[in-house]
């Protein structure tokens, strides 16, 4: 249900940036976790979330990249890449997770909303964009950052597509430093192209769980790539110097939570499958084993935001030339 109709979305302000973009409505839903996503849908709470469409000129159809935000929300480095992307002659869909959900950060607690549930709303995100003459259905990609990265990487994964929307897929996915702390264990990503970018030395997500997700991927058939920026840190694409935020609750070096083909979370001191399992078992697992920490940094480097840009107009431009 949406928390409040008065709540103002930072995408409000985006609009000011994106001359012609109009607000949606996007029906998506709070599944508890993914087994019941996968396998009982329709119980699943409906949850609206907004988004921020802006097309190029013409009657199209055009090509769209969803842009999904982390933990803080949609910010100013998620605005400039929609305004570098929308110059590059595509078009944006910047959706904000957080409004309707009351929600204002994710970055001291991950469980206001489940990681199933970001994963949902690219998925209809995706749905609701396919349904749109202006916008060409064969080259829907999406951008993710952070949490907005796993909720991209699983909206890949056809374990968990096929029962939401059928035969519909992205074009491409591009994982900005993405948390990889779940993985299905038969990662299957079909025709969608993945490209996986993070830093060096990110302290919130595990550049060795984003490795093992690029292997997954690689040895299942799927078209991915990834790129391990030397010397970065999370956000390394924000003109922003590297700063430490307190209260951000992280666990990078907890064991990875691999998932059934059914969505069940597979303990891994057990390695017993268990639908009843969500997200907040696994990070109640990671505090009481000594992963979990309060504090972690972020920001850039001289000349990495401007590597990112490069990296990221490359990667859409090769999957809507494909």
């Amino acid at each position: 249900m949406e928390h409040s109709a008065n709540q103002s979305s930072p995408l409000v302000a985006l609009a000011d940036q994106l001359p012609g973009s109009e607000l949606l409505v996007i029906d998506s839903a709070n599944p508890v976790n993914f087994h019941q996503a996968i396998t009982d849908s329709p119980s699943m709470e409906r949850q609206p979330v907004r988004g921020l469409l802006a097309l190029p000129d013409g009657d199209g159809p055009h090509p769209v990249v969803i842009i999904v935000p982390g933990s803080s929300g949609v910010v100013a480095n998620h605005a400039r890449h929609a305004v570098t992307l929308r110059q590059a002659g595509h078009g944006v869909c910047v959706i904000d997770p957080f409004t309707t959900r009351g929600v204002t950060s994710t970055v001291a607690n991950q469980t206001q909303y489940s990681f199933a549930g970001s994963a949902h709303d690219v998925l209809a995100t995706l749905g609701h964009l396919a349904s749109d003459p202006r916008v060409d259905v064969s080259k829907i990609s999406a951008q993710g950052h952070s949490r907005g990265g796993a909720a991209v990487l699983m909206a890949a994964m056809r374990t968990l597509a096929d029962p939401l929307v059928g035969a519909l897929s992205l074009a491409g996915v591009y994982a900005v430093y993405p948390w990889c702390g779940q993985q299905f264990l038969e990662p299957d990503i079909a025709d969608t192209v993945v490209r996986i970018i993070i830093g060096e030395r990110d302290e919130w997500c595990s550049t060795q769980s984003a490795q093992a997700q690029e292997r997954a991927i690689a040895l299942a058939g799927g078209s991915v790539s990834i790129r391990v920026v030397p010397g970065a840190h999370h956000s390394f694409d924000r003109h922003e110097e590297v700063n430490l935020v307190a209260n951000a609750s992280v666990s990078p070096g907890a064991p990875i939570e691999y998932l059934a083909g059914d969505g069940s979370m597979i303990d891994p001191t057990t390695g017993v499958p268990d639908p009843r399992r969500r997200d907040i078992d696994q990070f109640r697992a990671a505090i009481e084993s000594g992963h979990g920490r309060k504090g972690a940094r972020l920001g850039s480097e001289p000349g990495l935001a401007d590597l990112f840009d490069r990296d990221m107009l490359d990667f859409h431009r090769r999957i809507f030339s494909a």
